[in-house]
């Protein structure tokens, strides 16, 4: 393929995608970005094990 050829159709690709306009569902949208309702995301063991942090502090402190 020669370059005009080739030229044409990168141009035709670049005028169809910059008229390119997706409809967005904005509410959709909204809940999928916005705060969980429930604490699916809370770590239910964090409270149950010592941090490995903590630990190694205390034993330089001491």
């Amino acid at each position: 393929m020669g370059r005009g050829r080739q030229k044409a159709k990168h141009t035709k690709l670049a005028r169809e995608l910059k008229s390119f306009s997706p409809s967005v569902d904005y509410a959709a949208l909204e809940r999928e970005l916005g705060h969980p309702s429930d604490d699916q995301y809370v770590d239910k063991w964090a409270d149950m094990y010592n941090d490995e942090d903590e630990d190694e502090y205390q034993a330089q402190q001491a």
